[in-house]
Formats: C-alpha cells, sequence, structure tokens
C-alpha cells in the first residue's frame, strides 16, 4: 500500500498538556465535554467512552504533542468522573473547565454496516449548554494563539451566546478555528445556518463536512458552497468528503485543491472529523501558523504546503477510523504506521 505522506507529518517534540506547556503559545479549545455510548462486540451492549466534538479535539491536539487548554463544563455524578478521568489519562488539565452542578450530556451512538455513525442525545438542563461570560472570564489568560470551537456548543443556548462573545474577544490575538459539526435532530435549520453564517464572519480556518452543508444548503454542490465560504472571510475552508478525501480553498492565493482519502479497515467513524480538525491546527501550530500575528502568513500558505496539511489531517482522521470511539492516534502511532506505509511501498 502506497500512501503519500509529508515528511515533516507529526514529528512533534515536547510535552503535551498546558500543565507541561506553561510560556508556550496554547490552543484553547471550547465546547461540550459528555459521554458517547458506543456499540461494544457484544450486541445490544454499549461502552461508554468520554467525548464531545471539542473535547475530542483536545485529547487528540494532547496526543500529538500541541499544548491545550480545554473549556468544558464538566457534568455531576458518575459520568461527569469518567470524562474528569479522562482528561486526566490524558494530561489535559482541568484548571479551565467548571465542575457543573447539572448532569452529564449523554450521545447514543448507532452504527450502520460500513461503521458511519448516527447518533441520539440526551441533553436537555445538561452542564455543556449553561456557559455565563463569568465562567470565561479567564479563558484568553496567557499566550493563546488560537482559539477552536463548534459543534453543539455553538447551537444550544444560553451557553452558545457567551462563547460567541468569547470568540469576538479572542479574535484581536488568537486564531479562530471553527468546525459547524452540525447535529440536525437537535437544531432549527434558519437558526443554526445563520449561526454557522456570524461563526463564519469571525474564524481563521473552518472545517466542515459534506454532510454539514447537504442539510445547511440542501441542493447546493459542496464546491460551491466552499468558494463562497472562502470569500467571507476565512483563511482556509476545507470540506471533508468522508472516504473521498477532503477538497480546500484559501482566499487571498485563491488555492483550490482535491486530497483523495486513505483506504482502511473503518471500525467506525467516530470522532473522525474532530480527529482531522486536530491534525488541522497540530499542522499549523507545528508552522507557527497560529496567532494574530500569523494571520498574514496563514493566509499566504503555498499550495505545497496546504497539500502536506491536508495529508497530514486525513491520516490521523483515518488512522482514529481504525479504532472503536473517538480514540485519536499519539504522535508515535502515527510515525509508526508511516513507517510501515513506507516500507510496503
Amino acid at each position: 500500500m502506497a500512501i503519500e505522506v509529508g515528511k515533516e507529518v507529526c514529528e512533534v517534540n515536547g510535552e503535551s498538556g498546558e500543565a507541561t506547556a506553561r510560556g508556550e503559545r496554547i490552543i484553547a479549545v471550547a465546547g461540550e465535554a459528555l459521554v458517547d455510548l458506543v456499540p461494544a462486540d457484544v450486541p445490544g451492549h454499549f461502552v461508554a467512552m468520554p467525548g464531545g466534538s471539542p473535547t475530542n479535539v483536545a485529547v487528540g491536539l494532547v496526543r500529538l504533542g500541541a499544548p491545550v487548554r480545554l473549556l468544558a463544563r464538566i457534568g455531576a455524578g458518575a459520568m461527569g468522573t469518567r470524562v474528569r478521568n479522562h482528561l486526566r489519562h490524558n494530561d489535559i488539565s482541568l484548571d479551565h473547565t467548571i465542575q457543573a452542578q447539572e448532569p452529564t450530556s449523554l450521545a447514543i451512538v448507532d452504527l450502520d454496516e460500513n461503521g458511519v455513525a448516527q447518533y441520539d442525545f440526551r441533553i436537555d438542563g445538561t452542564a455543556d449548554w449553561q456557559w455565563t461570560d463569568a465562567e470565561l472570564t479567564d479563558a484568553l489568560d496567557g499566550d493563546v494563539v488560537a482559539l477552536h470551537t463548534g459543534s453543539l456548543a455553538m447551537t444550544q443556548q444560553p451557553g452558545a451566546d457567551a462563547l460567541l462573545r468569547l470568540i469576538e474577544r479572542a479574535r484581536p490575538a488568537a486564531t479562530i478555528s471553527y468546525d459547524p459539526n452540525m447535529r440536525p435532530q437537535l437544531m432549527i435549520h434558519e437558526q443554526a445556518r445563520s449561526r454557522v453564517e456570524t461563526v463564519l464572519s469571525l474564524a481563521d480556518v473552518v472545517k466542515v463536512s459534506s454532510e454539514d452543508l447537504a442539510w445547511l444548503y440542501p441542493g447546493r454542490p459542496a464546491q460551491d458552497v466552499l468558494a463562497d465560504w472562502a470569500c467571507r472571510g476565512p483563511a482556509l475552508v476545507v470540506v471533508t468528503l468522508g472516504g473521498d478525501g477532503a477538497l480546500a480553498a484559501t482566499t487571498e492565493n485563491r488555492i483550490s485543491v482535491h486530497r483523495p482519502g486513505l483506504p482502511i479497515d473503518v471500525v467506525d467513524t467516530v470522532g473522525a472529523g474532530d480527529a482531522f480538525s486536530t491534525g488541522l491546527l497540530a499542522g499549523l501550530h507545528r508552522r507557527d501558523l497560529l496567532g494574530a500575528d500569523r494571520r498574514k502568513a496563514l493566509r499566504a500558505m503555498a499550495e505545497a504546503d496546504l497539500v502536506q496539511l491536508l495529508d497530514e489531517a486525513a491520516l490521523i482522521a483515518a488512522l482514529t477510523c481504525t479504532r472503536r470511539g473517538a480514540d485519536p492516534p499519539t504522535t508515535a502511532q502515527v510515525s509508526d504506521f508511516v513507517d510501515r506505509a513506507r516500507r510496503l511501498a
């Protein structure tokens, strides 16, 4: 199996997590920290795995050696304890998380014959959506060079508006990364599209799936939406196409590229999109392209660099699909895969 990857793919030095990254340029990640109930090998049984799109991104970044600050409201009870233990196990500091009194959100996962995930949520009155401005007062303290958010946390009130104000406050100093990660069963179409387009005008890096675009803009080709979004402010817009790879466009250099997917044996697709966002952010961090002071350089990214960045992100997502649940790879696991692929090429 021949896989072309960049020489720099996930060659990261240094320790991970904010606790060991003081003085480094931190990526803040804001949003839900919930529990996924993922089908087990025994039919009718489930495995409780901490997740939530932003939390998955934070865990993935730490595993790739990036300094991370997680902004999350973590629920009470046994499920909340499970989430906290998961974060500690992955060397993520709880210093900027809220120990909430509300219950933990649940996502019940159903898989089709191809391992593609569908979700059924239990989120009424749960912890993730209750953000206040006061809880986010110190969210950007220190050298925060990027803020990543999206998914349910950006649409579920009352906390969504507090997170929107956090984005507005972060933008003068930080790169804004956004993944809409639509959940139609929990969203009103027009309200969700309005919120997406509002955040789009503030974002520098946007990753969106073709399924999200099909729901947001029925009947409109993904390539057309990609071109439209690239003209609305972001430096980089990426549309993931599942097994068909990804499309990407930049604004300043007017680059538009398509990269193929990787042939893999899929266990499930839980967390695949989050892993792609992880790969993008880790790659931009490694290339010193995060932070408001690097916005011009990000916009001027060359096509060869963009191709390499997309291939790195696709590899991170593909490896996540080879195991159950949102379980993104470490730097060592990525390097081992690349080494094996090169030996077999």
